[in-house]
């Protein structure tokens, strides 16, 4: 992540020299595709949005959604395909990777800073798309250790094994690694937790899956809904991580990103942002609205996790508040990166809001053991790891 993937995948896609190139990414990353590939190259660049006529020497860009509703790019021929951040076809079930993997183009490229997540299990159908003839049986038996999930079906992954041998095959198939540190020097990342008091609510209702605050009754009959209302009780619920945020905002007239996963942080931070009067940006579900990041110095970008961690260029900033902590590895370790990359120039600088003795700390050391934070960890006694 933040390497350059833009201009690696690019100039490799000149260089193999195809007719036609058709390059996949996500919505939001069009017009940045489109951009590029206008100012560098003299490719026609098409927005493929209906069925046009496509000339040959020409870039083709599509996102993920609208490409399985395009039947005729199915029948394209003599052409490169480009998939930005690849891992979207990690689900060989889903219409968009059916439809991608029966495509036939000459050349594959596949650009991605977590092409797994830290699960080997879904690099599957991008090792397919590659050229690896292996099925998913064959890959699952040789690479995954798992068993049966007698309370839901399917299986359960324990594990992975020869993990060297699976990357020799991704280098046979043309893999290429690559660390920021080994190619670009940017500058330090700074990790700045900062610690704020738990609640008496948060630990009443710890202990005894139910807690009254105000007039609203919390009750966590399942463990789905006893660890969402542990992170808000440690996140949005908690008066002591509200009055750090205001503190943060009150302290700098930079550019701050915040990143969020419930809707009910999302009107918290804007209540705080508005109170203080700061420019602010969104990026959330269907909306990315980026005009204040780009014009304003003092603005604050709100982001959700899902919508927002990936695929967005925003070094103009340095410095991101996590309000509170993703679940997944992979959206974290995408969320680093989106200042930390080419351009910056800068340190830059996290900070980690952590309620502490509390369900954030034991998502946290989930994400730095480079894992994702699920219903079997949340059982277990993590600890918070410097």
């Amino acid at each position: 992540m933040g390497l350059g993937k833009t201009f690696v995948g690019s100039e490799k896609l000149w260089e193999l020299n195809t007719p036609y190139n058709l390059v996949v990414c996500q919505k939001s990353q069009i017009n940045d595709w489109y951009k590029h590939f206008k100012q560098h190259y003299d490719y026609q660049v098409i927005k493929y949005d209906d069925r046009v006529k496509i000339p040959p020497e020409s870039v083709i860009i599509i996102n993920y959604d609208k490409l399985w509703r395009r039947p005729e790019l199915g029948r394209l021929k003599d052409f490169t395909l480009m998939l930005d951040e690849s891992s979207i076809i990690q689900n060989e079930k889903s219409k968009r990777t059916k439809f991608i993997l029966g495509l036939k183009p000459d050349n594959v490229i596949l650009l991605s800073g977590t092409p797994t997540g830290g699960k080997y299990e879904k690099l599957w159908s991008q090792l397919k798309l590659l050229g690896w003839n292996i099925t998913k049986t064959e890959f699952m038996k040789k690479y995954v250790e798992f068993k049966p999930n007698k309370y839901w079906g399917g299986i359960t992954v324990t594990g992975y094994k020869d993990v060297e041998g699976l990357k020799s095959k991704l280098r046979e198939y043309g893999s290429v690694f690559m660390k920021t540190d080994e190619v670009f020097d940017l500058p330090k990342q700074n990790y700045v937790p900062l610690e704020c008091k738990t609640t008496p609510e948060y630990k009443k209702f710890e202990s005894s899956r139910i807690v009254k605050i105000g007039d609203e009754k919390l009750i966590g009959d399942t463990s789905a809904t006893h660890r969402m209302y542990l992170r808000q009780l440690a996140g949005v619920r908690n008066k002591n991580k509200l009055d750090r945020v205001e503190e943060l905002l009150e302290s700098t007239e930079d550019r701050l990103l915040i990143f969020y996963n419930f809707n009910v942080e999302l009107d918290e931070l804007l209540r705080l942002c508005k109170k203080h009067k700061k420019p602010i940006s969104a990026i959330r579900g269907g909306t990315v609205d980026k005009k204040a990041y780009e014009t304003k110095e003092n603005s604050v970008t709100l982001i959700q996790y899902q919508a927002g961690s990936k695929g967005h260029n925003l070094q103009k900033a340095n410095k991101i508040i996590y309000f509170s902590p993703p679940d997944s590895v992979e959206n974290w370790m995408q969320s680093l990166k989106r200042v930390h990359r080419i351009g910056q120039e800068q340190p830059v600088f996290y900070y980690q809001m952590i309620t502490k003795d509390s369900i954030d700390e034991k998502i946290y050391s989930a994400l730095r053991s480079g894992v994702n934070y699920t219903d079997e960890l949340f059982k277990k006694d993590f600890k918070w790891e410097e």
